[in-house]
């Protein structure tokens, strides 16, 4: 057994300071070690070897000075640019155009490391991070904070909302004007939910003024898409679940029907501090989630606690009962699906928490 009582979600609630937010914003753990040369492209694929050539061309034309050092020369490396002191002209972001399961994260991580400046100025996080961002410091804050940086790299860009597609393409065009270059990857609209890929005629036209400053690289493969919904394993009992959050230092013991009520009360920017600390993630009574905003909080903690590849035990509904059919047939599918996914496999890496 363990020497104290397990830890409680419910009983935190952290204060983060605008600068640890803007410091947590590197590839999550899982991507640490990929570099391009860790990245293995397909030989029938032959864009795949181009993304690499020419990202890792990206990352070479950003060289660490501050955004006056921009003008040295083309940020996508093909041709010198004014020897003024001032952003070039043209293309100042690239946007990773590609189907699930070709490596965008990995790439997208790769260019992050590559990129010859130090962590502090330079930013990588989800759509929804930077959303979140913006809700905790303010726009204008968030402008300050990040016109220092020389690369803004944006994972799973999401369309889904018109606000928040405008507000992050304002602010990315205040951060092109200051000299910060951009990389993204997207997601695939609402309507086009059937498809695998956003595609980037598409995302081009979503962010409207911002287009001329992204070039496309298209990376072809195989499409390892999602077919389905995962099967979660088979939920254990309020007494295992609470048997083994007590035997396991660092976890946290809660009823889920207690912690959706807490993440109402915590800012999403703050669910990775949230998380500092534990070793595992127990909860009793899983039962569906009763509304859409419920909902999409959780995507938020099942994110943070993916990337911090944190164990999740659980009593009572198996994770892919989660969401209504009518949520998982609705505009925000592919994050509830990806939220099955993730709790899934963390699920699977609980089991070892339980005595046999």
């Amino acid at each position: 057994m363990a020497d104290t009582a397990p830890l409680s979600l419910c009983a935190r609630e952290p204060h983060v300071p605008a600068d640890r937010l803007v410091a947590e914003m590197v590839p999550p753990p899982r991507f640490d070690s990929v570099r391009f040369a860790t990245y293995l492209p397909d030989p029938n694929q032959p864009s795949q070897t181009e993304a690499v050539r020419v990202l890792e061309g990206f990352a070479a034309g950003l060289d660490g000075g501050g955004p006056q050092s921009a003008g040295k020369r083309s940020f996508l490396g093909f041709g010198k640019g004014s020897r003024k002191a001032k952003a070039p002209v043209g293309p100042r972001g690239v946007y990773l155009d590609g189907g699930y399961g070709v490596g965008k994260t990995h790439l997208l991580a790769s260019l992050w490391h590559a990129t010859p400046a130090e962590p502090a100025r330079k930013a990588f996080g989800t759509f929804v991070e930077l959303t979140n961002l913006v809700g905790a410091l303010g726009f204008q804050q968030t402008v300050k904070t990040l016109s220092g940086h020389r690369l803004l790299c944006i994972d799973e860009f999401e369309l889904d909302d018109p606000g928040d597609t405008v507000l992050v393409s304002t602010l990315l065009g205040r951060l092109v004007d200051a000299g910060v270059a951009l990389a993204a990857t997207s997601n695939t609209l609402p309507g086009k939910l059937g498809e695998g890929r956003f595609a980037a005629a598409d995302f081009l036209r979503e962010i409207q003024g911002l287009s001329a400053h992204f070039r496309a690289l298209r990376i072809d493969g195989e499409d390892y898409r999602h077919r389905g919904l995962p099967e979660a394993p088979a939920p254990f009992t309020d007494a295992q679940v609470t048997k083994a959050a007590q035997a396991t230092p660092g976890a946290s013991l809660d009823a889920f029907p207690a912690l959706l009520d807490h993440l109402a009360r915590v800012h999403p920017s703050r669910y990775g501090a949230l998380t500092d600390g534990l070793r595992a993630v127990c909860l009793t009574d899983v039962r569906p989630v009763p509304d859409q905003s419920t909902a999409l909080r959780l995507v938020v903690l099942a994110d943070r606690l993916y990337d911090r590849e944190v164990p999740v035990l659980a009593s009572g509904l198996p994770f892919d009962r989660l969401f209504s059919e009518e949520m998982l047939n609705g505009g925000y599918r592919k994050k509830y699906f990806r939220a099955i996914s993730r709790l899934t496999a963390l699920a699977r890496d609980a089991k070892g928490l339980v005595a046999e």
